[in-house]
């Protein structure tokens, strides 16, 4: 068992979704694609159908409607326990993540059971096209979650990450209980208090350059009552 799966959710990302198949090939070709869509109107289910009857390396899962992205990973990687892949990557559709990082992922594997793509460990951030606000959001955001939970991850919030198999067969996947993007913190926490070992590696995140975000207020505020559920549980 030595394969690896890269895990996208979509909803509406038909622009980009071409483009994230061929560079994440052109970075490890050994690797396999499983697209996780939510029903999008757009057509991006119909298009990774498409790509996967071109390529046996893309494999598409299909739910009936947008549940969030927590369900969508919690499902992807369900699928991926079920058949024989060693990691699991999970990574956005939108070509914020840079796939040319992935062999960067797996090699940092060999000494942590869970790796995670920051960005915010090293002298500088590394986020290219995000207005500043946002910017310190997202990195107060990192800071809420350490000094609640103390949690040793820079980048609590990050989206970019590798899983060795063990983790995700080891953290209950079904008792997650995060829909939006405090997805990423609750996966953290329960390997962190797992004992499982966790790495960040410093990676570059470039805002979407099409498509429209997914993030919402409601989404925030999950996030921000999941890190007080994590602190006092």
């Amino acid at each position: 068992m030595s394969k690896l799966l890269v895990v996208t959710p979509t909803y509406n990302e038909a622009e980009n979704l071409e483009v994230l198949a061929q560079e994440v090939f052109t970075a490890m070709p050994e690797a396999e694609l499983l697209v996780v869509d939510d029903n999008s109107p757009d057509g991006t289910g119909d298009l990774a159908e498409r790509l996967a009857k071109d390529d046996p390396r893309i494999h598409v899962l299909h739910r009936e409607k947008k549940e969030g992205l927590g369900r969508a990973y919690v499902d992807g990687f369900k699928w991926a326990l079920a058949r024989d892949y060693a990691w699991v990557v999970q990574m956005d559709a939108d070509l914020s993540h840079n796939p040319q990082d992935l062999p960067r992922l797996k090699a940092a594997a060999e000494e942590a059971d869970l790796v995670i793509g920051s960005r915010y460990i090293g002298k500088s951030t590394r986020v290219v096209d995000w207005p500043l606000h946002r910017l310190m959001l997202s990195y107060g955001a990192g800071m809420y979650v350490r000094l609640f939970t103390r949690l040793p991850v820079m980048d609590p919030t990050g989206g970019f990450k590798l899983f060795r198999r063990e983790v995700l067969e080891g953290i209950d996947l079904e008792g997650i209980a995060a829909e939006g993007y405090g997805f990423q913190i609750e996966v953290n926490h329960k390997a962190w208090r797992k004992g499982f070992r966790l790495k960040e590696i410093p990676i570059v995140f470039t805002d979407r350059q099409r498509g429209v975000s997914k993030l919402s207020l409601a989404i925030a505020r999950e996030a921000i009552c999941l890190v007080l559920r994590l602190a006092f549980h």
